[in-house]
Parts: structure tokens; C-alpha cells; sequence
């Protein structure tokens, strides 16, 4: 891939996937009155996800997008395909019962065999690559990451294996690091291109993208209409997929999430040799902090390293000043590197760290709040999303069911009272508690 420093992608963030993306096409505006089976609000991972399912099945489908498609979080992560939840199967299991955790625990390498599948199946050009790193700073977190390891054994996933600390070098070359746990199955991606070619593949089998589509209201009834500024969709089912750029649309699901922000950068490409030395294996790489770290090679050899977070959606006056430190603490060998590129974007978090899934009716259904896990279970919560309107609510109620909250101390005080929790946790990991 050429060195690419500019962005010739109007609309989307100032990030290396914008920049690198193969379509930089804009669909239409929705103009009009427009009919369909499903109207689904958002063209992110979860909102494509389901889309895609539902014009396999056939049904008729409109999507609409504020801005453009994968605006938000799922055209700026990290691109990491990490298996699970953002809570372990054992603390589900402690909180919503073993039968639960056991339903949960089925689905839980699902969101990576879709995008494997998908990729396959439409010749997704995404620079996919399998394999997946969890660094360990300490042998505390070493003797989670193997209590963890056992209980995904039960719940069959078979390709998890520990890593001393003179086995670190064959994934990533830095002395930060006591051990660590391979994942086969985990891997990395260029999201916004696997989202972009999800949306390829609906427009093939005949659905419909609007962006630059924001919706200012949603009317319950037999045939619920969305509504934007110039147009409005009758569907007999809507889906709304907004996450955390969903806004004050519907603040009866809005106000149980909570927008947080992630900050990400690229090098300019390095050497062959060099990116080669610093992740020899060509795994995403994540550490075992609270606050973590997560980097990866990109497809022409930059080095893409993300950090830091910004509860309410909040960002630093300037990004790489937030990562930067932090990626010359694991490669103090790129202290003269180039930043080409840096941003940030909005994840949105939930109380229990579960994704919160439901009903708003009889034919208004959500899913949001993947809270830092959403490259996989947005795959596998939008085929679920599609399965409920097709008649098939089995899997869909397992995960409506587990409780939600909205956060303590409402709109003034649920910033200050995360950022106090996440402090404590913070100070934890830098005391090795």
C-alpha cells in the first residue's frame, strides 16, 4: 500500500482508515417517503451486521446513517478481533447464573467466525490476519489470564495457550511484558474496510444506505416510521443500532450507556525489517491493565498504537501526547518515528460492561453498549438482532433478559463517579495489586 498521508475521505475522522479506505464513495441523502421490511438506524458494525443477515434472508432493507458508513467506533478501533465479552464467563456466570454464562459461553467466538465467514464468502478485502496477544505485566495477572484460560476451555474454545516470559520475543519484542496468553482465534483487521465491504454486500443483494441520513425521531405503531430532516422510512421493523452517536434520540436506552472515548494513532510505515523485529509473529497485541494498551502492524508496516480513556466521550487537547509515552514505554527504539496520524472515537460503555439488548415494542428492537469488545459481539448481536425479527427470539432472549442499570448519579455526577472507579483500578495495576 502506498504511504498515505493525506484524507481524501470527506466526512470521516482524521484517521489512517479513513485515509487507507478502498471505497470513499457517498451514498445518497434520503429524500422522500421510502418503504421496507426493516429500517435499521446506524451503519456501524452492529447496524451492517444485521442488515446483512436480513437481505440474506431476503427482506427488504434501508439503513440509515448520520454521517457516513462506520463513522463512529466501528471505523476507529483498533481493529482487534478479541474473542468474549468485556466481563469473563466466570463473572457472568456469578451474577446472572450458570445456565446463562453457559448460553453466553456458546456464543461467545461467534462474532470472529462471522467476520472469517463474511470476509470469505464476499471476498472482503480487509487485511485480515489471525492470532492474538494478551501481555501480562505481573504474575497476578499471569494467574488470571490461566483462570481465565480454564474456563474458556469449558466453554470450548481450544486455542488459548500460555507464554512465559522468554517466549514474549516470538510476539512482541519489549522487556515490559512477564508473560502472557495467545489467542489463535483472536486476530486483526482494517474495520473500516470490513464494515464498507459488509455494506457492499447489502447494496448487492439489494438493500439501500442512506447517509448523511440523521434521524431526529422514531414513531411507535403497527408501522413505525423514522423520520430524518428530508425524509422518513415506514418499516415494519426498525433496529436501532446507533451505539454511542445514537444521542438523545431515544434517551430511554440512551441514558443506561455511556459515550467513552479511545485514543489511537499511526507511525509513519517503518522499515520491513524493523516492524518485523518489534512484532514478529504479526498478532494484535493488548496488555492485561485496566486502563490498556492495544497495538498491532497495519498492511504497509506502521506501527497502529491506541490508549487512554475519556469517560463522557471527552478527548485530550492533544492525542498522540496520551499514547505516545506509552508506545515509547514497550519500543523506546521508535523515539525518532514519525506520528502520521492520529484520533480518537466513542465506544459506549454500560453499567455491567454487558452489551444491553431489548425492546422498545412490539417491532422496535436495540443493541448497544459492547463496552470495548465491539469488533466481535457487534457481528454476533446483529445476526441475533436479525434472527428476533425473523421469528427467532431464543437467543435474542438470553441477552434481553440480564438486567441493566443506568449509571449512579445521573447526567452531573456519572462521569466523576467512573473516573473515580477507573482511578482505583488504575492505581491498582501501577501498585500490582
Amino acid at each position: 500500500m502506498a504511504h498515505v498521508t493525506a484524507l481524501p475521505n470527506p466526512g470521516h475522522t482524521t484517521s489512517w482508515y479513513a485515509a487507507s479506505a478502498h471505497d470513499k464513495s457517498v451514498r445518497p441523502t434520503l429524500e422522500g417517503e421510502m418503504h421496507a421490511d426493516i429500517c435499521v438506524i446506524g451503519a456501524g458494525f452492529t447496524g451492517m451486521s444485521a442488515a446483512l443477515e436480513l437481505a440474506e434472508k431476503g427482506f427488504s432493507v434501508i439503513v440509515l446513517e448520520g454521517t457516513r458508513i462506520g463513522f463512529g467506533a466501528s471505523g476507529r478501533n483498533g481493529g482487534q478481533i478479541v474473542n468474549g465479552y468485556s466481563r469473563d464467563l466466570e463473572t457472568i456466570a456469578g451474577r446472572y447464573g450458570q445456565e446463562k454464562a453457559v448460553k453466553l459461553g456458546e456464543m461467545s467466538l461467534e462474532g470472529g467466525e462471522i467476520i472469517r465467514e463474511r470476509v470469505a464468502k464476499y471476498g472482503i478485502d480487509c487485511d485480515l490476519v489471525d492470532g492474538g496477544f494478551f501481555a501480562a505485566f505481573t504474575q497476578k495477572q499471569i494467574q488470571e489470564m490461566e483462570a481465565n484460560k480454564t474456563h474458556w476451555e469449558k466453554h470450548g474454545h481450544s486455542g488459548l495457550e500460555m507464554v512465559s516470559k522468554a517466549e514474549v520475543g516470538h510476539y512482541v519484542k519489549s522487556d515490559r511484558y512477564a508473560g502472557g496468553m495467545i489467542d489463535r482465534f483472536g486476530g486483526h483487521i482494517h474495520p473500516l474496510n470490513y464494515v464498507l465491504g459488509e455494506a457492499a454486500a447489502v447494496e448487492k443483494l439489494g438493500g439501500r444506505i442512506f447517509e448523511n441520513s440523521k434521524v431526529i425521531g422514531v414513531e411507535k405503531g403497527t408501522s413505525p416510521t423514522v423520520r430524518t430532516a428530508h425524509g422518513k422510512v415506514t418499516a415494519k421493523y426498525v433496529l436501532v443500532c446507533g451505539n454511542a452517536y445514537l444521542g438523545k434520540l431515544l434517551p430511554e436506552i440512551g441514558d443506561r450507556m455511556m459515550p467513552v472515548s479511545s485514543q489511537v494513532m499511526a507511525t509513519e510505515p517503518l522499515d520491513a525489517g524493523l516492524i518485523e523485529s518489534l512484532l514478529p509473529a504479526n498478532y494484535c497485541v493488548e496488555d492485561a491493565n485496566y486502563i490498556l494498551d492495544y497495538y498491532r502492524r497495519t498492511s504497509d508496516n506502521r506501527l497502529l498504537y491506541g490508549g487512554g480513556i475519556g469517560y463522557g466521550g471527552s478527548d485530550p487537547a492533544d492525542l498522540t501526547s496520551v499514547i505516545r509515552p506509552n508506545m515509547l514505554k514497550t519500543f523506546p527504539q521508535l523515539k525518532d518515528i514519525k506520528i502520521d496520524f492520529a484520533w480518537s472515537g466513542n465506544f459506549a460503555l454500560t453499567l455491567t460492561r454487558i452489551p444491553h439488548m431489548g425492546r422498545l415494542s412490539e417491532n422496535i428492537y436495540f443493541s448497544h453498549g459492547d463496552s470495548g469488545h465491539g469488533v466481535t459481539t457487534t457481528q454476533l448481536l446483529g445476526r441475533i438482532l436479525a434472527e428476533v425479527v425473523s421469528g427467532q427470539a431464543g437467543r435474542f432472549d438470553v441477552w434481553s433478559s440480564l438486567p441493566n442499570f443506568p449509571f449512579p448519579g445521573g447526567k452531573t455526577f456519572r462521569v466523576p463517579l467512573t473516573v473515580l472507579g477507573a482511578w482505583w483500578y488504575g492505581l491498582r495495576d501501577k501498585l500490582g495489586l
